[in-house]
């Protein structure tokens, strides 16, 4: 089964996104904004995408507060997470938001929220993970 690592601090978003991910399309789900164990789970090989959320109210790395476009940097700048497509999730959605917040940190997509529909969320995940493994010479998967 694919895993999906969620980063989001908003309970409420927490809930709608594990269940958008694991009733539409059918992934494993592990949700957390720990800095250390999202880089402890992408570099153990298990995950394929991560959603990530921009502003991140507990989140610490190295003893100072840190936001998604940093730990998107830290999985993007690592040769052993570099790999796993990073799906910006965030409320900044300006006009040029996407690509301003896409060139700071690597990510290889965006959403805004709120979600008005879940499965829109799911079908950008579909996506890039098919992009990932189509780039990778495999056949992309198909999630029912």
């Amino acid at each position: 089964m694919t895993h999906v690592l969620v980063v989001e601090d908003d309970p409420s978003n927490q809930v709608v996104i594990r269940k958008a991910l694991m009733k539409i399309g059918g992934y494993q789900v592990t949700v957390t904004e720990e800095v250390e164990t999202i880089l402890q789970l992408a570099r153990s090989g298990e995950i394929a995408l991560v959603v990530m959320d921009i502003s991140l109210s507990n989140s610490t790395y190295a003893g100072r507060h840190v936001d998604g476009v940093v730990v998107t940097r830290l999985l993007k700048t690592d040769p052993a997470t570099s790999h796993i497509p990073v799906l910006l999730a965030t409320a900044y959605a300006m006009q040029g938001d996407a690509e301003r917040l896409r060139a700071a940190c690597g990510a290889d997509g965006y959403i805004s929220k709120p979600f008005i529909e879940p499965r829109e969320l799911v079908e950008k995940v579909q996506a890039l993970l098919e992009m990932g493994a189509s780039s990778a010479g495999e056949a992309p998967a198909t999630e029912t």
